[in-house]
């Protein structure tokens, strides 16, 4: 009897090892694949990464800690088909604070054409020339003589880096102010893109050429100003819905060929971890408004006086920096003083 009930045991035994062990094979495989799919993008966005040899802006007393302190940001889309270098010049400048105390986001775009002191060279040209003359550690320094901030990381995109990260996500959603048409010398051979208006989807070329457009724009350099800060927006939306967790391989790899950022990857987890329930919601895009000038022979945009110093005060004010005697020295947060 005893006998029987052994071997029944036995046999109940081999048939939850049938069961067990797919379900087991199934959980490591399905770990392994997490597991390689982590270690392929650690290692892919690793290759991005640049620290210029500091540790922390020069306006800063102590590096920031993300999570704890807010950052900033600037966003270069640098044009380098001419020069096929690192040393372009930046079609698009963004600054973009954070702070995580109500996890917030400003958003300002700098027109290329404005008027600024160049850093190291103490001339006043296009805030674009910055990036040609010294890649991005002079780009950084004249735009933070210009605003008045540290700045605490950056990202530099090409072109055919922005295209493929749209393209990855799918594409983006716009809103098109009005009717107008694009002429682009990308994939599609030299065509016109058409516009609409109203809610558009839009392909990476597509996203490019709409964020690029300047000249079919009533409102010159302000309008598309805005039109770039819509598509960062709309990438932002995208990037953090759910359906892009599956995609992050590729985003990452991407990241690594043609993104250069001072943000670890550890940092990069870090961001991910304080805003993955981020809303666009909590974007306030600011305008600094200018006015073009002709000077001997080229086309600028001169900043308003009052308006930047509006932008200025709120980028301070979002950042919590308090100022010392005098406006160019080194910052310190409310907490340290």
């Amino acid at each position: 009897m005893q006998q029987r009930i052994d071997r029944r045991k036995q046999i109940k035994k081999k048939r939850r090892r049938r069961i067990l062990y797919p379900i087991l094979v199934m959980f490591l495989l399905a770990v392994g694949g997490v597991g390689y799919m982590v270690l392929q993008t650690y290692t892919a966005a690793s290759e991005s990464y640049d620290d210029l040899d500091r540790e922390k802006s020069d306006l800063r007393d102590k590096a920031v800690s993300i999570g704890d302190d807010p950052i900033s940001i600037l966003l270069l889309g640098v044009e380098n088909y001419s020069t096929n270098g690192d040393n372009g010049r930046t079609d698009t400048m963004l600054v973009a604070t954070f702070n995580p105390s109500d996890a917030s986001l400003k958003l300002v775009s700098l027109p290329r054409d404005t008027l600024v002191e160049i850093a190291g060279r103490g001339t006043k040209e296009k805030i674009t020339h910055a990036h040609a003359y010294g890649g991005k550690e002079m780009a950084i320094k004249t735009v933070e003589q210009f605003l008045d901030i540290p700045i605490d990381y950056y990202a530099a995109v090409n072109f055919d880096a922005f295209i493929n990260i749209v393209n990855i996500l799918d594409g983006i959603e716009v809103d098109v102010p009005f009717d107008f048409e694009q002429r682009t010398k990308r994939e599609s051979g030299n065509e016109n893109l058409q516009f609409t208006e109203g809610p558009m989807k839009l392909n990476g070329e597509e996203a490019l050429a709409y964020a690029r457009m300047r000249k079919e724009d009533p409102r010159g350099d302000i309008g598309r100003n805005e039109r770039q800060q819509q598509v960062i927006k709309a990438i932002i939306d995208k990037a953090t819905s759910f359906g892009t967790v599956t995609k992050i391989n590729e985003l990452a790899e991407e990241v690594g060929t043609n993104v250069k950022t001072n943000m670890s990857v550890g940092e990069g987890l870090g961001f991910y971890q304080e805003y993955s329930d981020f809303s666009t919601s909590n974007i306030d895009k600011l305008t600094i408004e200018t006015y073009p000038q002709t000077i001997n022979g080229g086309s600028y945009q001169i900043p308003d006086e009052q308006s930047l110093a509006e932008v200025k005060q709120t980028l301070k004010e979002h950042l919590d920096l308090v100022s010392s005697s005098s406006e160019s020295d080194t910052y310190t947060t409310e907490e340290e003083q």
